[in-house]
């Protein structure tokens, strides 16, 4: 991680500059907890390369390379890992055949990166996995989208933090109180979303050792 924690990127800015907000951080950086990642890659298999598409200082794009898989990282800042600069909602060639990412929520970004993915591994044949916060699915905004193309599976995690740019130093009153699931699309549509749930506690005790 950068020094100052505020990475800074020559490409496109988010509405308004690097934060959403005052309460928000820079480029929307709340890194995924290993475990969290872990627990759903034992719980999920992938026939694949994999394109991690929101690397930041690549907490996820490592345990997806340390279960065996060829990952690309990328992110639109840079945080000295992965490819910089790349504008995810801007590209047109998958550089993966399936998508695995934490990505930025604040206006409307994250539902911009579900359609993206989308329409990315619709050329690949591959599958769409996204970290989201478990409001998300109840929403008015979004009931339309869901029932459209609906998940095949959401896992749901029973305990999983993301911290604002992985500092808990940096968490607002509301940060531990987001709780969040993997919302996974096959290239197949389908009708009806199996509903699982996923413990991280395991994955805690496997391995203590950071990103």
């Amino acid at each position: 991680m950068s020094l100052d924690r505020q990475p800074m990127s020559p490409a496109r800015r988010l509405p308004g500059g690097p934060r959403l907000g005052p309460q928000r951080a820079p480029h929307e950086y709340y890194p995924t907890p290993p475990a969290a990642t872990r627990a759903f890659l034992d719980a999920e298999r992938f026939d694949g390369s994999i394109w991690e598409c929101a690397c930041g200082e690549g907490w996820m794009a490592k345990e997806i390379a340390r279960a065996g898989y060829d990952v690309f990282a990328s992110d639109i800042a840079d945080y000295g890992y992965g490819k910089a600069g790349l504008d995810f909602l801007e590209s047109a060639i998958p550089r993966g055949k399936h998508i695995i990412t934490n990505p930025p929520y604040g206006d409307g970004l994250a539902d911009r990166f579900v359609r993206k993915a989308l329409a990315l591994t619709a050329i690949t044949g591959g599958k769409v996995a996204m970290l989201l916060n478990l409001s998300s699915l109840a929403h008015p905004a979004r009931h339309a989208s869901w029932v459209k193309r609906p998940p095949a599976r959401i896992f749901v995690l029973d305990d999983c933090t993301c911290f604002p740019q992985g500092n808990p130093g940096e968490a607002n009153r509301w940060t531990r109180t987001h709780r969040y699931c993997w919302a996974v699309w096959t290239s197949t549509p389908v009708t009806t979303t199996e509903l699982r749930w996923l413990s991280t506690a395991p994955y805690h005790l496997r391995r203590r050792t950071g990103p």
